[in-house]
């Protein structure tokens, strides 16, 4: 079975291609958005609330 050579285009192409798969997954999401935004009902934003909660008692006290 012989392998057949690309076209100039079609070398380009997956090249390219290649590229940009390679950017996407590497590429992090830092927009400002609803879909950026941390959940309040996540655990980190509990434990957050919680440590805030217990800071402001050890002050008041």
């Amino acid at each position: 079975m012989a392998v057949t050579r690309l076209k100039r285009k079609d070398r380009k192409n997956k090249t390219t291609s290649r590229l940009e798969v390679k950017t996407l997954k590497l590429a992090t999401n830092i927009e400002l958005g609803s879909r950026s935004k941390q959940s309040t009902k996540d655990q980190l934003a509990k434990n957050n609330l919680l440590l805030d909660q217990l800071s402001s008692a050890l002050r008041a006290s």
